[in-house]
């Protein structure tokens, strides 16, 4: 009998934590563990929000060192994490400037600059991404007009999880799927484009060129002297997420819920014409020359500063008193970019609800509803512009991710769509790391095959529509009163 012992660190925008992974070759039987779990989140720094880098750093360590004492020997390692961010390097290796994080405001009004600049049309024709305020397209920019004390100093730049995989290995590496996250790499040749480079002001010389998945950066030295390989496994948590989402048919589109909700489908081609662009939909790259063609939503951000603002420690309780609320009293665009990082989450949700003549959520359970609602109709909004843009009709939705276990927003996003959901698996950032480390170790033969082992070790949850729900009424009203306003037109 053979078994694989593989390491994911994956870092998510509130938490990290460090799995192993057990793998029974000769039963196809795939087992995680968690060894680590620790708090991530932002700080102020000389007036940024920054990531608290060196303690992630720190963390990790510590997890696989406790992998270590346990005497199991490690065939490999991986790290996947959220996008767009980027670690500044000199020539040395050491840090220059402030870890910041996309959810500072030192970006506001560049994406505006750039299409003024560019043309809105040019820079999705060359990269085939989302606009986003706090893409790194951006924040680059952003760095090279208010901090260009710093420019003649730097001499690399690495997203996070290839800056992790270089403070253990000390070995570069930009990794293809999360590169592509930052607007800033060429839909066409899948390297940096010199265009948009140039824009920003960033010396082209910080970037070498991206690599796909499964190439050995370089290897950890453990605390007992043996040198473990460090996978570039699909670096971008979405990306390996949708890795392990285990789509069973061409009509499933796949929903990745955590912090941010990222639906989409799965596609050889990318997705670049007027009609992408209109519903600002991105292109990603994804393992094995597939591209998640999504669209990027807010998300359970909002309801985790809820629950830190109004210390709420029983999210179950609130979900059951949420639940008995009556449905779409209170609905606002999670979307809006005063959402990003507010001040107080709270009182922007109020704010938004009474400038729209709409009652105004107090209670816990209000607001908690007033998200929960205005995340499913935007999945249901999103969904069938997704369908449009392929010419064809989504059968199934699978939901993966930390999300997937709010049951509530499970059934709600099932009756909005009105198409069936499948929940689960909960860590699917953490098995798709780890599918990749088994396809590069020759235990697997591709993300297919890696589907079938999630499919068959992990229980999915099915959610059934109904049809005669409060807020599937809702979607048909407004699609019917939007048909009306389209006929009239």
């Amino acid at each position: 009998m053979t078994f694989r012992h593989c390491v994911a660190v994956d870092l998510g925008a509130s938490s990290g934590r460090v799995m192993l992974a057990r793998y029974d070759s000769e039963h196809r039987t795939l087992t995680l563990r968690e060894i680590h779990r620790f708090v991530n989140c932002l700080q102020k720094t000389d007036g940024f929000d920054v990531w608290d880098i060196d303690s992630l750093e720190e963390a990790i360590r510590l997890g696989l060192d406790k992998v270590c004492d346990e005497g199991i020997r490690i065939d490999s390692i991986g790290i996947d994490t959220w996008g767009v961010d980027y670690v500044l390097l000199d020539k040395n290796g050491q840090r220059v400037g402030l870890p910041v994080s996309y959810r500072d405001s030192r970006t506001t009004g560049v994406m505006q600059q750039a299409q003024a600049q560019l043309g809105k049309d040019e820079i999705y024709r060359r990269s085939g991404i989302q606009f986003l305020p706090f893409n790194t397209l951006y924040q680059l920019r952003a760095l090279v007009e208010q901090q260009p004390e710093l420019l003649s100093q730097v001499a690399h730049a690495l997203l996070i999880p290839d800056y992790i995989a270089y403070c253990l290995t000390g070995k570069l590496n930009w990794e293809y799927t999360n590169a592509t996250t930052t607007q800033l790499v060429n839909i066409h040749n899948d390297d940096w484009d010199d265009t948009l480079l140039a824009w920003t002001g960033a010396d082209p010389a910080w970037f070498g060129t991206p690599t796909h998945p499964g190439n050995v950066i370089g290897h950890w030295i453990c605390p007992q002297g043996n040198q473990i390989p460090v996978v570039a496994v699909a670096s971008h948590d979405t990306a390996s997420a949708v890795i392990a989402s285990p789509l069973a048919e061409k009509n499933s589109a796949y929903l990745s819920s955590g912090t941010w909700s990222l639906m989409g489908f799965e596609s050889r081609t990318p997705y670049t014409n007027e009609a992408a662009l209109s519903a600002n939909i991105t292109n990603e790259g994804g393992a094995e020359g597939r591209y998640r063609v999504l669209k990027n939503i807010m998300g359970l951000w909002l309801l985790q500063r809820i629950l830190k603002e109004r210390q709420i420690a029983d999210l179950p309780a609130l979900i059951k008193q949420t639940q008995a609320l009556p449905a779409c009293r209170f609905v606002i665009n999670p979307n809006d970019d005063r959402f990003i990082n507010p001040a107080d989450m709270c009182a922007e949700i109020q704010a938004a609800c009474r400038e729209t003549g709409q009652p105004i959520p107090t209670q816990d359970a209000e607001l908690a509803r007033c998200i929960f609602d205005s995340l499913a109709l935007l999945y249901a909004r999103v969904l069938q512009e997704l369908a449009d843009l392929r010419g064809e009709a989504f059968t199934s939705l699978h939901i993966v991710g930390g999300g997937c276990q709010n049951a509530l927003l499970n059934q709600l996003c099932a009756d909005a769509c009105g198409i069936r959901v499948m929940a689960g698996p909960v860590e699917a950032s953490t098995l798709g790391n780890i599918g990749i480390q088994l396809m590069t170790l020759d235990e697997l033969t591709n993300v297919d095959d890696f589907r079938q082992v999630v499919r068959t070790n992990y229980d999915l949850t099915t959610f059934i529509p109904h049809p005669d729900s409060e807020i599937a009424r809702h979607v048909a009203q407004f699609q019917s009163t939007r048909q009306t306003k389209e006929l009239c037109a």
